[in-house]
């Protein structure tokens, strides 16, 4: 699915506006009622406050509150500016007037906002997507107001006050905290940032029968992975295929005393699809392996203790670096030497090896074009400084990927992999109980798997982080978010990955 900036957004409406051909007061009512017919059911009996902008934002909002009056609900339309309306919503603000059931509350004509009781819904038609400026005067005081009621809200399209992509030099308290935003055919990409989690809630899409045409001709750089794309690039397993149809995969992972992420990371190889698994380990913990993941083959280190040195190259068809080798000295060495000889095969960095890039980051030169980097938060501000805000985040990722032509996994909530055009692709999928010791471990795994089988890599990073989030998922339902173990991850990932093949 496409995510488009707003002012694209801006421009497909008035495309869908001129050439399907509607009234764009028709095409307003077609969300109020797209919007309607999702919340009756869901606040069946419910009191609401709906609060309408002057723009068109808030013509959804008055539209929303006439559908709401006339199926029986108890509804206050607050106008905080009654003059001045754009004309789609001064057309619906004169429909009210044939509802002689409509209590329209004008501010600035000395009306008084109404008090919320313990079941009101407050819903929010103040601003639009269309905002670029920070909320002040009479609607940064109402916001503030609103904030401070303990009510659920419901967010039209947008939270007022917070911008669709940048919110850089934003005033926090001018923003509307929502429990709930329905955005209107696509999300917003600033829904999809930690920072405004608290102001979005939970978000969902409600198509409204935009010009398809127009979206699928309009350019972007920010998508959301879905099933059908995922489904579509992971590999059917011919009738006579047997393991080396499916690569033969190299892991560099562990060291003494941190065997868990090796043994973690090579369950999630196989448990992916990878025909061979060979998994580099110091001597001392071969027993590990051996006793852990009997699937697995060990190639053992002359070290006891850590990561010195890799069996020779040739059989491998991908290869996976990282999770709890440690960043000693003779690490680092070995990581470089390895960087020296890997050539052309698939490669895919986490852990530990990103420490090292970031502390040697004459290594980042030695990377193969298409390397997977997969850092957590702390991994990437190593690699690349501070961020000033999750926008400034994403476009020092875009940067650093073009510029040593990687692909980078930013792990979290919609984990964003970033193509070395400039491509970003946000993940759906997963759940807060994932942020557990040993997550990441199993991502790599899984991409490491998908890399053997022959994906290309940002196709390999994309849907393993599908179907990484989707078995957390499945694990969650049965475990609960706080409960959830990375082997619980592993555990489902089989079934994710049937569900996704059906």
């Amino acid at each position: 699915m496409k995510i488009f900036p707003v002012k694209a957004i801006a421009e497909i409406d008035s495309y869908t506006v001129e050439h399907e051909p509607i009234l764009s007061v028709n095409l307003m009512e077609r969300a109020a009622r797209r919007l309607f017919d999702t919340i009756k059911e869901r606040y069946e009996g419910r009191r609401f406050i709906v609060l309408a902008g002057p723009g068109n934002n808030g013509g959804d909002a008055i539209a929303t509150g006439r559908m709401l009056i006339l199926a029986g609900y108890e509804v206050d339309i607050v106008l905080p500016k009654s003059e001045g309306l754009s004309p789609d919503t001064q057309t619906n603000r004169d429909r009210l007037q044939h509802l002689r059931q409509a209590r329209v509350i004008e501010l600035d004509k000395g009306g008084l906002l109404p008090e919320p009781d313990p079941s009101c819904v407050v819903l929010d038609g103040l601003f639009g997507s269309g905002l670029n400026r920070p909320l002040s005067g009479v609607f940064l005081e109402l916001v503030r107001i609103v904030n401070s009621w303990n009510a659920e809200v419901i967010a039209i399209d947008i939270p007022s006050g917070l911008m669709g992509e940048s919110n850089a030099g934003n005033n926090p308290e001018g923003i509307i905290r929502a429990t709930r935003t329905y955005t209107f055919q696509f999300p917003k990409l600033s829904f999809l940032f930690p920072e405004n989690e608290q102001f979005v809630g939970e978000w969902e899409i409600l198509p409204i029968g935009l010009h398809q045409k127009k979206m699928a001709e309009m350019q972007t750089h920010w998508y959301l992975t879905e099933k059908e794309e995922v489904k579509a690039i992971l590999p059917r397993r011919p009738k006579f295929a047997h393991k080396g149809n499916f690569g033969h995969d190299l892991l560099i992972a562990g060291s003494f005393g941190r065997m868990g992420a090796a043994v973690l990371a090579a369950r999630a190889c196989l448990k992916t699809g990878a025909g061979l698994l060979t998994v580099q380990l110091p001597n001392k913990t071969c027993h590990v392996m051996h006793c852990s993941v009997p699937e697995a083959m060990v190639s053992i280190d002359r070290s006891d203790i850590m990561f010195t040195e890799f069996p020779p190259l040739d059989p491998f068809k991908a290869v996976g670096v990282g999770p709890a080798i440690g960043c000693k000295p003779n690490c680092v060495r070995a990581f470089s030497d390895l960087l020296d000889n890997i050539g052309e095969r698939s490669l895919v960095v986490d852990a530990d090896a990103i420490t090292i890039l970031a502390s040697e980051q004459s290594l980042l030169s030695k990377l193969p074009k298409n390397t997977v980097l997969t850092p957590h938060p702390g991994e990437f501000r190593r690699l690349v400084g501070d961020w000033n805000d999750d926008f400034h985040r994403l476009e020092k990722a875009v940067e650093f990927s073009a510029t040593h032509k990687v692909v980078l996994v930013l792990k979290g909530a919609y984990t964003a992999v970033i193509s070395p055009d400039g491509s970003c692709y946000f993940n759906p999928t997963g759940n807060p109980g994932m942020a557990t010791a040993g997550s990441g471990d199993v991502l790599t795994g899984i991409i490491l798997s998908l890399l053997g089988q022959g994906i290309a890599a940002l196709d390999a990073a994309r849907a393993g982080a599908y179907i990484h989030g989707l078995a957390g998922d499945m694990a969650m339902e049965e475990e609960g978010e706080a409960a959830l173990t990375a082997s619980d991850i592993i555990r489902y990932l089989g079934k994710a990955i049937s569900s996704i093949q059906k």
